[in-house]
């Protein structure tokens, strides 16, 4: 197996734990067991469990950015796009426990690239909203006064729905109260 492979296999088997156990009760040995390598396999690729979990969050976080993009792309107007934006985040964060994790709990908080990584995030999830809300502007779709300020109360609305929708379970009802918010949402940008 290729160095590429097994680093790869180790961090999907890694995130399929994390994501089952939890960053503090997921040890080394588990891993290297489930992925059905030695301890000193998953050593030779990650100083210690936290640079794993690191690896995993930061996967899922391409993983994450490639969906959006691939959903934007796909998108023939703003307002397709802000939509279909707005369900893929929201779709694609429930499917990456690991990164919605690292997100989420204060307690992972003390791993210092837990910061950074959200920082990262928070930075460029911003900068993608302003260029759809720009775009949107520019073609003539909406109209806004301060893209700055609609792009961040967009993200304060869409985190404040995270966790109702994954912790509570809600996901299944997601689809159709997303699209509802959306609908409001872009009818309050909406040039007129």
């Amino acid at each position: 197996m290729r160095i590429d492979n097994t680093k790869e296999k180790i961090l999907h088997v890694a995130g399929l734990i994390f994501s089952k156990f939890g960053f503090h009760k997921t040890t080394v040995d588990e891993i290297a067991r489930a992925a059905h390598k030695a301890k000193g396999s998953i050593y030779y690729y990650f100083r210690n469990k936290e640079e794993l979990f690191q690896g995993v969050v930061e996967k899922e976080f391409q993983t994450l950015r490639s969906e959006l993009v691939a959903s934007i792309d796909k998108s023939k107007n703003a307002k397709e796009k802000l939509a279909n934006y707005i369900i893929v985040r929201m779709q694609t964060i429930h499917k990456l426990a690991n990164f919605y994790d690292a997100l989420k709990n204060d307690y992972l908080s003390y791993l210092p690239f837990i910061e950074k990584i959200r920082a990262k995030y928070d930075n460029e999830e911003i900068v993608l909203v302003k260029s759809l809300l720009t775009s949107g502007v520019n073609n003539n779709e909406f109209e806004i006064r301060d893209i700055e300020l609609t792009a961040s109360a967009l993200l304060t609305v869409l985190k404040g729905l995270e966790i109702p929708f994954f912790i509570n379970e809600e996901y299944m009802k997601l689809e159709n109260r997303m699209r509802e918010l959306i609908s409001i949402f872009i009818r309050g940008i909406e040039k007129r």
